[in-house]
């Protein structure tokens, strides 16, 4: 098993703070305490990594930003919001994409560590959580946004997406919709909009049928082929729940494609309200995540990390609200 400096802490009986504050010589540790760590860290044959100790040794107010992509306006949006606060706050920020792609997930986080950031915003899709519990573990202050991952200790902002996906389902059935398809995105965040849209069914007596769910990738090309799909069945959905406005957006190039008139003939729901939901003809119905204060919160947690202040890791669960526009209607 590999020694980290979590195994440090354990051993000592300490906090990880507390042996990242021996390792690098900052704070006011007593005699006695610093002894047991460096008696564990000693016990434990464990060797500081150079690199991310230097992290809490010297600052460089320049922060990390792992997202999927930054062309998604909804990773655009968040991208500026934790950008805003940083500047407020005197941080600066490097973004990098990793196009969900674990090889770009792995190159970035060590150029983020080779370059001595302060801390790191880890967004949404992030598949190798191996290397960021390795970030954690060396004591590299590191916050999640826009997803959970419950097997690590870190400190999270997300929405509510499983209430989102409520919203969506239950009012399209207020429509007198009850042949919904969906369209998702195979990642942690749709997983609770999916599981809420087939609860929603089922609350509502209605058949959970496998040609109406599609998993694909967030872009408005996967979004128009899934919908071609959908709308090419004997027995059609009358509505579909894009689990993002990218997807919603394909779904309405199909819809008029195939001589549909909106939303008389199919009402669609997208998620997030980022600024494509307003440029889309007709105006799109979606569940509005509030990106500028998670952007806002996930930068303030990082900065308390980063100066050691709060001594519990966080879980900010927001919650999503519909925005009613003109992309659906009573069937």
């Amino acid at each position: 098993m590999k020694i980290t400096i979590r195994s440090v802490a354990q051993e000592a009986g300490v906090s990880i703070a507390t042996v990242s504050k021996v390792i690098n010589h900052t704070g006011k540790i007593s005699e006695k305490t610093k002894k047991k760590v460096l008696v564990a860290m000693e016990k434990l044959n464990y060797k500081p990594d150079a690199a991310a100790a230097s992290l809490r040794g010297k600052r460089t107010k320049l922060i990390g930003l792992l997202v999927p992509d930054v062309s998604n306006p909804f990773y655009s949006e968040i991208a500026r919001s934790i950008e805003d606060r940083s500047h407020e706050l005197g941080l600066n920020v490097m973004m990098c994409n990793t196009d969900n792609e674990v090889k770009k997930e792995k190159t970035y986080l060590s150029l983020l560590t080779s370059q001595r950031v302060d801390g790191v915003v880890v967004a949404s899709a992030f598949r190798s959580t191996h290397l960021l519990e390795e970030m954690i573990n060396k004591g590299v202050p590191s916050v999640l946004i826009a997803s959970e991952i419950p097997s690590l200790s870190i400190n999270t902002v997300t929405v509510d997406d499983y209430k989102g996906g409520y919203l969506a389902t239950s009012y399209l059935l207020s429509l007198g919709h009850n042949k919904i398809g969906i369209i998702s995105e195979d990642v942690r965040s749709n997983t609770p909009r999916l599981a809420a849209y087939k609860d929603t069914m089922q609350e509502a007596k209605l058949p959970i049928r496998d040609e109406y769910i599609i998993k694909t990738e967030a872009t408005i090309q996967k979004g128009y082929e899934s919908a071609k799909q959908l709308l090419s069945l004997d027995d059609k959905p009358t509505a579909i729940f894009a689990c993002n406005d990218l997807l919603a957006a394909g779904v309405i190039q199909a819809a008029k494609e195939a001589k549909l008139n909106l939303p008389e003939d199919l009402s669609i729901v997208g998620f997030d309200n980022t600024v494509l939901s307003t440029t889309t003809s007709p105006m799109l119905t979606t569940v509005s995540q509030p990106m500028k204060e998670m952007g806002a919160k996930v930068v303030d947690l990082l900065l308390q990390e980063m100066e050691e202040s709060k001594p519990h890791k966080e879980r900010l669960l927001l919650s999503p609200e519909l925005v009613i526009r003109q992309s659906t209607a009573y069937l």
